[in-house]
């Protein structure tokens, strides 16, 4: 399944690549929520929020109820997880927070699962050069992906893993990482990060993995169609 992706900085949707170089902006934010509102699933991620330069907390709250989403950037409370659930988000997506010290943050994952229910939690697994990083990317922790997957498998319903190498270059994914997440866990897994072609996407899809996709909608290099539009 292909998850369109709406990521918020300043107030618009924007497009980076490698996680800093801006790309694409658009301050027509609800032009994008209108293309997206019949996907079943759309992914939500506050930038600013993620890199503690601010937050779109306001427009997130008025997104989430206009879309089938799920919600990331800057959860690193209960309170902003059940904010964004209350305001119609489906599913809340964990980064930075999961971990503590450069090692999974096993108590925050199990307060978080229980307060909001293991299902309404996607841990957000992101790798750069075969190490998990966080906070926007450039913090490199000492453990792998499979690592952290093998240890937040118990608090949440989903991994979201971006291969961070690829990110935004529209070169294509990495498969080899990607199925190296699926084979570690039973949990749902959805993959992002260069993701371009309707062919990648496909063969995500028979893996069992969902693909997020940025850079290549808003390029207009992919036209992808809702579910039952044809």
């Amino acid at each position: 399944m292909l998850i369109p992706s709406i990521d918020l900085k300043g107030g618009a949707v924007v497009q980076l690549v490698q996680g800093e170089r801006l790309a694409i902006k658009d301050d027509d934010v609800f032009a994008w929520v209108r293309r997206f509102e019949t996907f079943p699933k759309v992914q939500v991620i506050d930038l600013d929020a993620t890199m503690g330069s601010g937050d779109n907390l306001g427009l997130v709250r008025r997104i989430a109820g206009a879309l089938a989403c799920r919600v990331g950037g800057g959860i690193r409370t209960v309170e902003r997880a059940q904010d964004v659930l209350a305001a119609g988000a489906r599913q809340i997506i964990a980064g930075s927070s999961l971990f503590k010290n450069g090692v999974p943050d096993l108590a925050f994952a199990k307060t978080l699962s229980d307060a909001v229910g293991r299902d309404r939690v996607i841990a957000a697994v992101d790798s750069r050069g075969g190490r998990v990083v966080i906070h926007g990317w450039k913090t490199v922790l000492p453990l792998t992906a499979v690592e952290a997957v093998n240890a937040l498998e118990p608090f949440c319903d989903e991994f979201l893993y971006t291969h961070v190498d690829t990110e935004g270059l529209m070169g294509g994914t990495n498969f080899d990482a990607i199925r190296a997440v699926r084979a570690a866990t039973t949990r749902r897994v959805t993959a992002a990060g260069g993701i371009s072609t309707q062919k990648e996407i496909d063969d995500l899809d028979a893996l069992g993995v969902d693909s997020v996709v940025g850079m290549a909608i808003y390029t207009g290099a992919l036209d992808p169609k809702a579910p039952g539009k044809g």
